[in-house]
């Protein structure tokens, strides 16, 4: 059956991060600091509102662009917090931005390419990237040029301008990033944008970690009040609604990964193609869990958050004085280098941890490099705290 495979998928290899979960489930009680899950509930009002959606029926399709329950609450947060007014796909007498609902980021993600990218183009990506970033750009025959961001891991102009060919449609940014949990500055934010407006290029700004930033990410004004700090972003740049693409979701910050809700907000051009992409492919993403997900507007997660700091707080304190770490001001990994006086790899070192009952993620899986791994402290911080310790061990 070999010889019936299509390229696009021999081309692609199984993640990294699937391999290292396989791996857990043969280990006794393994400290796993590779699942990017949240390990806090789903808020109970967030929970209501999805089963009172079921119990009432609302089983069926929804369309194609959202919810009407669920793509309102989102137009009018990115009013309140940006500014913008993009109103749903469909929207009559309206040629500005749009907004769609869409089956998680990673769904949003996957019609952006399928939209933008024709065999033979490119797009720019960070290094390290979010493990589907270039397998999205090979299954749509096109080419990932990647931007190399070590030390500090931050797509910035300067390392984007001279990677931007006359093949290239669009540059992805990832802030805070997956796998360093980096920020940038809304300076940073400003250039780049600009220098995609200048060439003719799309930026995509993916913020599906938008609401879980630490007191030290949170540096911006929010548009509705000046008095409330937020993420930078070039997305809150005025008009950045006519050439930014803006893709958000629910499941990191609400913890409901497995219910697979995104969105994504933008020029018009763009929005409508994803949206005619969407009816052929997902359809829509899941009634019921849109109408519960509108329910994540006045869940307050400023707690889980502060929570999350401090683990973050932990990583630094225990491991930045045996080794390099990007201080992560948003998600919850941290990007860790394998110090170089040990001569192993990321993944040797991954292979070695597991020795002791630990898993991480090599590096490798995010990136052209093998020289740094990946912890996620989205865990028990009791587990956590003993793993960093074996690391430290490790690495003296």
């Amino acid at each position: 059956m070999h010889e019936l495979i299509a390229d696009r998928a021999s081309a692609i290899d199984a993640s990294g991060i699937r391999r290292i979960f396989a791996l857990a489930g043969t280990l006794d009680n393994p400290i796993n600091l590779s699942i990017g899950q949240p390990d806090f509930p789903v808020p109970a009002e967030v929970r209501a509102a999805a089963s009172d959606a079921i119990e009432q029926g609302h089983n069926g399709y929804a369309p194609t662009q959202g919810h009407p329950v669920l793509v309102e609450r989102i137009c009018a947060w990115l009013k309140a917090d940006l500014g913008w007014s993009a109103p749903p796909v469909g929207t009559a007498d309206h040629d500005g931005a749009l907004t769609m609902v869409t089956s998680g980021t990673s769904g949003a993600l996957l019609l952006a390419y399928m939209a933008l990218l024709n065999p033979g183009d490119e797009c720019i990506l960070s290094d390290p990237y979010f493990v589907s970033y270039p397998h999205l750009a090979t299954m749509c025959g096109a080419k990932a040029v990647l931007a190399d961001t070590y030390p500090d891991f931050k797509l910035t102009a300067a390392r984007v301008e001279p990677l931007i060919t006359d093949k290239t449609k669009f540059v992805l940014l990832n802030t805070p990033s997956n796998p360093a949990g980096v920020t940038l500055t809304q300076q940073e934010c400003n250039e780049l944008r600009e220098l995609c407006v200048s060439r003719g290029v799309l930026l995509i700004s993916d913020e599906i970690y938008d609401e879980f930033v630490f007191s030290d990410g949170l540096t911006e004004s929010c548009a509705q009040d000046p008095s409330i700090k937020r993420l930078a972003t070039p997305a809150r740049i005025a008009g950045a609604s006519d050439d930014v693409l803006l893709i958000r979701g629910f499941g990191k910050t609400y913890g409901c990964t497995g219910w697979r809700l995104g969105y994504a907000s933008g020029p018009r051009a763009v929005i409508d193609e994803m949206s005619k992409l969407q009816q052929y492919t997902f359809v829509c993403a899941p009634a019921p869990l849109q109408i519960g997900a509108a329910a994540c507007f006045d869940a307050d997660m400023r707690s889980t958050v502060a929570d999350y700091e401090t683990r973050r707080n932990m990583v630094i304190d225990k491991l930045g004085s045996v080794t390099n770490i990007a201080t992560p001001s948003g998600a919850f990994y941290a990007f860790i280098e394998v110090p170089e006086r040990l001569g192993m790899s990321g993944t040797q070192f991954a292979e070695k941890l597991v020795e002791s009952n630990v898993l991480v993620i090599p590096g490798s899986a995010f990136s052209a490099r093998d020289t740094h791994f990946r912890i996620s402290f989205a865990t028990d911080p009791k587990k956590l705290a003993a793993g960093l310790d074996i690391i430290a061990d490790a690495m003296k």
